[in-house]
């Protein structure tokens, strides 16, 4: 695969390249990557409450706690690689630039939704961003993954494809079966798993006989390690790393990110499985709390200035809501629309 210059869409990654890695580009990144995890953690908040006043139907799977894994991988992307998610993708799809107004349309089951309300929580998609869900099946997005970097590999194509899924996915048949392929065919594929120590409600002792997934994942020959998944600037530094690696033609890596989610597998789940004291415990190393931190200890962060984010992102947050209340569900008439090729069935 021939190297070319990262044309990130981030403002992380355009402040790096056109200004190096002083201090104010530095600050700027930060406030980047706070005001990301902000927009997840506020933007799901608000789904709580939506989904509790039962606007919001169906399943819905939290991801607050799991916010520096999304901010921080992100900016390392570039606009024409794909990303392939789980059905806990509302970060991943917020960070990767699908807009809240057509996430929360979808949340709605709205025509505006970027599944035109189709999807649901589980199944957001949208081919302008190149995120390509968004999949239901646990492990399902894996050989999705290895067939979109296969694909760019067969044609030459500069592109990486990231991969999000969870700890319970490396118990699956697929896991194994596409890191084996990934090796074996040098494949331009990110692996990120979200290890938040529960896959579902089963806890990863009493399912991985090796909880070390990182170690599990070179056993293929993947260039792997293990990120501090609630470090935010941690997993930064270390996507960047592996993204320029696999860009730079040294094949498929993995990279184990440990974090925790704070709320239950989904709402649906009782969350009877553990210890509430350990949530408190886990809860002291929110990562926005901790890049909130280091920000003001370094001058980077006044309290105005989050008060503006904060501002800002409810005022986004609103609009989101408002627009998909006002928009129209798809029609009946539709009903059959997508489900097979159009071009495929005209005469």
């Amino acid at each position: 695969m021939t190297r070319k210059k990262n044309n990130g869409n981030s403002e992380v990654a355009a402040a790096a390249r056109t200004r190096g890695s002083g201090g104010q580009v530095v600050a700027e990144e930060h406030r980047s990557l706070l005001r990301q995890m902000l927009r997840i953690r506020r933007f799901e908040e608000r789904c709580v409450e939506l989904y509790s006043a039962a606007e919001i139907r169906g399943f819905m799977h939290l991801y607050i706690g799991e916010e520096a894994v999304a901010a921080g991988v992100m900016p390392a992307l570039d606009p024409e690689d794909a990303v392939v998610s789980t059905y806990r993708e509302h970060g991943h799809a917020l960070a990767r630039g699908v807009s809240a107004e057509a996430i929360m349309a979808e949340m709605f089951g709205r025509s505006t939704g970027c599944s035109r309300g189709r999807g649901g929580s589980m199944h957001l998609f949208d081919s302008a961003t190149r995120f390509y869900g968004g999949n239901a099946i646990v492990g399902g997005g894996l050989p999705i993954a290895v067939g979109l970097a296969l694909a760019d590999r067969m044609r030459g194509a500069d592109r990486v494809t990231a991969c999000f899924f969870g700890d319970g996915a490396v118990a699956e048949g697929e896991f194994h079966e596409c890191l084996n392929l990934a090796a074996l065919w040098h494949l331009p594929i990110l692996f990120v798993c979200e290890n938040n120590r529960y896959a579902m409600g089963t806890a990863l002792a009493h399912e991985h006989a090796e909880t070390d997934l990182a170690l599990r994942a070179s056993s293929y020959g993947v260039v792997s390690w293990a990120v501090d998944g609630m470090d935010v600037l941690a997993v930064s530094a270390a996507t960047r790393r592996a993204t320029e690696a696999v860009r730079w033609g040294g094949g498929p890596h993995f990279l184990e990110m440990r974090t925790y989610r704070y709320r239950a597998h989904s709402m649906y789940d009782p969350d009877r499985y553990r210890d509430k004291a350990e949530i408190q415990d886990w809860k002291r190393h929110d990562p926005i709390d901790a890049l909130v931190s280091r920000m003001r200890a370094g001058g980077e962060l006044a309290d105005d200035d989050l008060a503006a984010m904060e501002k800002e992102i409810a005022a986004e947050i609103d609009q989101a809501v408002d627009a998909a209340k006002a928009a129209p569900p798809e029609p009946v008439e539709a009903l059959e629309r997508f489900v097979y090729c159009e071009e495929a069935v005209r005469p």
